[in-house]
């Protein structure tokens, strides 16, 4: 078998500029690698009949995080409480949990103030603008 390595980790958007600003704005990300891609392999390759898709790649410290708009666009998934079956989310590390959630804009939505579990990891989770969780955790 061939040897497995992970290359990136994704997140559809329905708007990707608006994402893409909040990814970088939010946990400055330097500007992402830009590109689209189409046609019928394409298409074939993700299941969706004529799909095109604009993507943007932020480097997170070796971890690459993909940002994908689809055309056509699907139904939004359900409401996204992270113990349901199927949710995903994206999960970066800080050096200071604290200083991160203080310098957050009025705008961010979070699930609660930073919490230490029992593991003594401290987390908090965060929603991008399209309502997708982002757990942002101090070791």
């Amino acid at each position: 078998m061939t040897r497995l390595a992970a290359h990136h980790f994704g997140v559809t958007v329905s708007d990707l500029d608006r994402a893409v600003e909040f990814y970088r704005d939010t946990f400055d990300f330097d500007n992402p690698e830009r590109f689209a891609v189409s046609g019928e392999a394409f298409a074939d390759a993700v299941g969706v009949d004529g799909a095109t898709g604009r993507f943007a790649h932020f480097d997170a410290d070796g971890a690459r995080i993909e940002l994908v708009e689809y055309d056509p666009e699907g139904d939004a998934t359900d409401d996204g409480t992270v113990n349901r079956p199927g949710v995903t989310h994206l999960g970066l590390a800080v050096d200071d949990l604290d200083a991160f959630y203080a310098g957050l804009a009025p705008d961010v939505t979070t699930l609660s103030e930073p919490r230490t579990t029992e593991s003594g990891t401290r987390i908090l989770f965060v929603r991008d603008p399209e309502g997708n969780l982002v757990e942002v955790l101090e070791a």
